[in-house]
């Protein structure tokens, strides 16, 4: 019999005594920090450079795909806010999986989400360096991506507060801009801005060129895969919680926020990009659908400003990916899942093995891109696809155990609830297995490669965890035998 794990098992990792070496994570993250990167998070360059293929695939429709993604998304979250605000760590969800579920399921989903950002690292580096030798073509391509990687490894490397001042101004110019985009657009759609053609822009485009769902309901399912993986990175906030002074607060507030920042951000970016023009423009499927946007406004330079914009979305994501990537790969060090070595720190704070190691991978993953794209790093981008959604259900699960725990041991601590539990908890996990489900009949946009690819990779890590458990008990019941002869 399985003993009950308890709230007493986690730390924040700031100075923990059972930190191998260093002084633990510390919290040198500011409210202003955890305020942006909160709101950042949420807006990935995939909202900017994805969003055109899930508008030619749904039309006007693609703004309910965004809706339903966004709710599943706002209720994870609200889980994960539930149980981070009672037991703020640095391991988020992997630690809650490790003490709700077991040993096995937080070293599973803490490789995997591991996994999934190294190689964010490197298609980021890629997208970011494709621009930088646009501006300055004297610099090859791969020379720009390692550059990038350099830098942003410099500043993790250096404390948490300069990851959380540079996440601060990446972070504040997307959403400085994604909100100058909303509001003018929104001026154009509704005719209140001079010098735009009101018979092209307007709420008409919704239903005209062939009705709001042009292509059936079935291709709203079919957007949803399209746009699920742009909304990762959401959970960013409760693992940097872990590294500030009031983890609490910044869990609640970042929690209850959600809400907003995703029907602000998403929903209304997209639906004055589809609002402003016709859903099958050419011009979307050309130029893309926010520099398409842009150009109906009759902005000057749209697809430039349009690049500094998704270049900033960019720098900021490898920088949260590297970050994310090296707390998690800490996480795993503390509670014995990875080599001690990942759960030293610096004078600092700073987690310095945990982080090179994360960037070695993401260095590796570069290569693999230029020498290999069609081959080993497909392979990587493919099985890493899916990750978000395995996050995501492991959360559900998670949470349906740590509430019963929370409970009955610090019942205080449930300072953000769940809505409805059990039952949304229920739907929020049904509806991600449907779209597990759903992706595996998809065969035109990658879906079933990606989702059969990264269910080999979970099943690898999943039987390295259940060898490594039981090895473990073996080893601990062997220890225990040996005390028991010794004092017998």
């Amino acid at each position: 019999m399985t003993s009950q794990p308890t709230l007493a098992k986690a730390g924040n990792g700031h100075g923990s005594p059972g930190d191998p070496g260093g002084s633990g994570l510390q919290a040198g993250l500011k409210n202003r920090h955890l305020s942006m990167i909160a709101i950042g998070g949420v807006i990935g360059a995939g909202l900017f450079v994805g969003s055109s293929s899930g508008i030619a695939t749904a039309g006007p429709g693609i703004l309910l795909s965004y809706a339903l993604v966004g709710t599943l998304v706002v209720l994870v979250m609200r889980m994960l806010g539930e149980m981070s605000a009672a037991n703020p760590t640095s391991g988020s969800f992997s630690a809650h999986a490790d003490r709700a579920l077991g040993p096995w399921a937080g070293f599973s989903i803490g490789w995997l989400y591991w996994f999934f950002w190294v190689v964010v690292l490197a298609v980021e580096a890629t997208a970011g360096a494709a621009i930088l030798e646009g501006w300055i073509p004297a610099v090859p391509q791969w020379a720009w991506a390692l550059i990038v990687m350099v830098v942003l490894t410099a500043t993790n490397l250096v404390s948490v507060g300069s990851y959380g001042e540079f996440e601060f101004w990446f972070a504040g110019i997307k959403v400085v801009a994604i909100a100058a985009f909303i509001v003018v657009g929104g001026l154009a759609v509704f005719g209140l801005l001079p010098g735009v053609d009101s018979e092209q822009a307007g709420l008409a485009n919704l239903t005209e060129h062939g009705g709001f769902l042009p292509n059936g309901a079935g291709a709203i399912l079919t957007g949803i895969l399209l746009v699920v993986f742009s909304f990762m990175g959401s959970e960013i906030a409760t693992l940097a919680a872990g590294e500030s002074e009031d983890p609490q607060r910044a869990v609640t507030k970042a929690t209850n926020s959600i809400i907003w920042r995703i029907g602000v951000f998403y929903l209304g970016s997209i639906f004055v990009v589809v609002c402003l023009l016709p859903w099958d423009s050419k011009s979307i499927a050309e130029d893309g659908s926010y520099v398409a946007a842009l150009d109906s406004l009759g902005i000057a330079h749209a697809g430039q400003i349009m690049n500094f914009i998704v270049l900033t979305s960019v720098l900021s994501c490898l920088n949260s990916g590297l970050y994310t990537a090296s707390r998690m790969a800490f996480s795993l060090g503390q509670r014995g899942d990875a080599p001690k070595a990942f759960a030293r720190t610096t004078e600092r704070g700073v987690p310095r093995t945990a982080i090179l190691v994360s960037v070695v991978f993401g260095f590796v993953a570069v290569f693999f891109n230029y020498k290999f794209p069609d081959s080993v790093f497909l392979f990587l981008v493919n099985s890493s696809g899916a990750v978000a959604l395995f996050v995501w259900l492991v959360i559900c699960f998670s949470q349906l155990r740590m509430r019963k725990i929370i409970q009955a041991e610090a019942p205080e601590k449930l300072v953000v609830k769940m809505w409805l539990y059990p039952y949304l908890t229920w739907a929020s996990a049904a509806l991600i297995v449907f779209v597990l489900g759903y992706m595996l009949t998809d065969t035109e946009h990658n879906g079933r490669t990606t989702m059969l690819l990264s269910l080999l990779v979970a099943a690898i890590v999943l039987v390295i965890a259940v060898v490594k458990q039981r090895v473990g008990a073996g080893r601990a019941a062997a220890a225990e035998e040996r005390d028991e002869v010794s004092v017998g």
